[in-house]
């Protein structure tokens, strides 16, 4: 089995003794389970949101099989290596004579998508192959100054341009825009299309992060649109359809085929703008599963946070759970290039992640009113007409041509501008690993926010209040020059912490992963996440804030703060812009 750092995956997990207080913690969520008729205990292989529509009548359905290699019972990101033939092609057959359809199988994971009807479920959960079976989930994509925010410019002109480094685009396809060239070095469907890029998220991600600037580049443009690793490579794995959506099984299958062609292209980062709600933990979510076999495979893997953070805290969408993934959350640079003035955007989700307690985001990168590639035709572009970014922004008077740029908010594009950034540090060392890349980004990114700040939505009017804490800002502001710099070694996994709550303390305590990187030296919780959101109280670490803002009941212990049911809980809310906001998508935020 590959093991990163050579250690074995479950070195990352907490102790015994710190895994039995969170625990105990976990067991306050017994009353919300129960409340949302979930079941889960009937059933563990079974999840709970199929659980749930299980009780509700027979019928087809699309799951997903996590199946264990050695008939034991480690899921999907246990044994990922071994001869699992025999195990597959039982399975295989098991689910044709129950009536149903393999419809999905991976080269690089144990685990298959199938569709077969609800009543033969529990047949097959039984079989002592089967590791965990949950359904096929919908996912959605999540919706120019951001080179200047993140130090990018500097290390362009330092002659760092990810140049030989793939990025592996897991998105809605790439259009071929001047602006990446020849660089799109390899494309694969797994989903209908009519154009290259039929929605525009996956082109306008690309742009952020692998833009050359060649069509705003010379005497008659007045501004350069440049990505941050402007002569990266891009492999191109869409998933997404025309309108932003996917499923589990269809995200794998593009996760899987990115480390078959690793290295064939070179691919040493994922970057996946896309999400889905949490329905278990991440060691049982068969895409935080994919996205921990990519990092054990070498390659970075970058994640949205998320746009639920008007909930409030722990609405970190899933696989931005994963402890592996670097998590980005979303930052607003007021149409500035200093830094000192930009503010968090009030949609970019909060940590900690349910049911896990994972420290996150990671990390926060520019996301807010994003200038990138324009996918010509595209559904967002018809959506959103007026993001279409006017030739007269960007050309000298009296010059004109057809519009090529595109304006999104989201942390869908904060997450590329750290895929370009982890590019940068592989090209400067391509030895780094996963683990190391991510350390160096979060020890070396920015500490220094305010206190608090409050945002406006300009749609609804509606205004919203932001603490600067761990939850939201987690290590800090993406800084690259920074990173460069940065020549610490690790000799552990980075794995982003879990954290419990201390009622006797009112503290919110970290809980350090054995076996990590997060140890009492150079890379101490406090140095890599800063003294402002972080504290020492008698050698145990402790998230700074006050009980008001995320320590209390109403942000640990009741479904409104995790996520509204209507958020996390039903496809109604979560494929329209009631949950995603229109104005992420559409306006941005002031």
């Amino acid at each position: 089995m590959f093991k990163p750092e050579g250690l074995d995956w479950r070195d990352g997990c907490t102790s015994q003794a710190r895994m039995k207080r969170l625990i105990r913690n976990l067991l306050l969520w017994s009353c919300v389970l129960a409340s949302t008729a979930l079941s889960f205990a009937q059933n563990p292989k079974i999840s709970p949101d199929l659980q749930t529509q299980l009780a509700a009548g027979s019928g087809p359905v699309n799951i997903v099989v996590q199946y264990n290699q050695n008939n034991n019972s480690g899921g999907l990101i246990g044994d990922l290596l071994g001869t699992v033939d025999s195990i597959l092609n039982d399975l295989v057959n098991l689910i044709d004579n129950l009536g149903g359809t393999v419809t999905q199988q991976y080269a690089n994971l144990p685990a298959l998508a199938a569709t077969i009807d609800s009543s033969q479920i529990t047949t097959l959960a039984n079989n002592s192959s089967v590791a965990y079976v949950s359904l096929d989930r919908p996912v959605q994509g999540l919706l120019d100054l951001s080179d200047a925010a993140s130090n990018a410019d500097l290390a362009y002109q330092a002659g760092w341009t990810g140049k030989g480094i793939g990025i592996a685009i897991i998105d809605s396809g790439i259009y071929p825009h001047p602006d990446l060239a020849s660089r799109i070095v390899y494309s694969q469907k797994f989903v209908p299309y009519t154009n290259p890029d039929d929605y525009g998220h996956g082109t306008h991600v690309a742009g952020i992060a692998a833009g050359s600037g060649a069509s705003s580049s010379g005497p008659q443009y007045t501004r350069t649109f440049r990505g941050i690793a402007p002569e990266a490579n891009l492999i191109d794995l869409r998933v997404l359809d025309a309108n932003g959506m996917s499923t589990d099984s269809l995200v794998i299958a593009g996760i899987d085929r990115a480390i078959s062609l690793k290295n064939q292209y070179n691919i040493r980062v994922i970057n996946l703008s896309l999400g889905r709600p949490i329905f278990e933990s991440y060691h049982f979510d068969p895409v935080c599963a994919a996205v921990t076999s990519a990092w054990q495979h070498g390659i970075v893997v970058v994640v949205a946070a998320g746009n639920l953070g008007r909930n409030g805290y722990a609405t970190i969408t899933s696989p931005g759970n994963d402890p592996y993934a670097i998590t980005v959350g979303a930052m607003k640079t007021e149409g500035t290039p200093q830094v000192s003035d930009d503010l968090i955007a009030s949609y970019s989700s909060r940590g900690p992640t349910w049911i896990d307690y994972v420290v996150k985001p990671d990390i926060v990168a520019p996301g807010n009113l994003v200038r990138s590639l324009l996918a010509p035709g595209s559904t967002l572009s018809q959506e959103y007409p007026e993001n279409i970014v006017p030739p007269s922004y960007y050309m000298q008077p009296g010059d004109s041509e057809p519009p090529t740029y595109f304006e999104l908010s989201g942390t869908s594009m904060a997450t590329p501008v750290v895929s370009g950034a982890a590019a940068i540090l592989l090209q400067d060392q391509p030895n780094l690993t996963p683990d190391t890349v991510k350390a160096r980004l979060m020890q070396s990114a920015r500490k220094t926010f305010p206190l608090f700040s409050t945002a406006t939505d300009p749609t609804t009017g509606q205004t919203y209040t932001d603490t600067y804490d761990v939850f939201t800002v987690g290590a800090g502001y993406l800084n690259i020059t920074a990173a460069l710099a940065n020549q610490n070694g690790t000799l552990g996994v980075a794995l982003s912490p879990n954290v419990y709550w201390n009622s006797l303390l009112n503290l919110a305590l970290f809980i350090n992963p054995s076996g990590s990187t997060w140890n009492n030296g150079i890379w101490s919780l406090q140095n890599v996440w800063g003294p402002q959101v972080v504290q020492s109280i008698g050698g145990t670490s402790a998230a700074w804030g006050t009980s008001a803002a995320w320590g209390s009941s109403a942000a640990w212990g009741t479904s409104a703060a995790w996520g509204t049911s209507a958020a996390w809980g039903t496809s109604a809310a979560w494929g329209t812009s009631a949950a995603w906001g229109t104005s992420v998508d559409g306006e941005g935020e002031n």
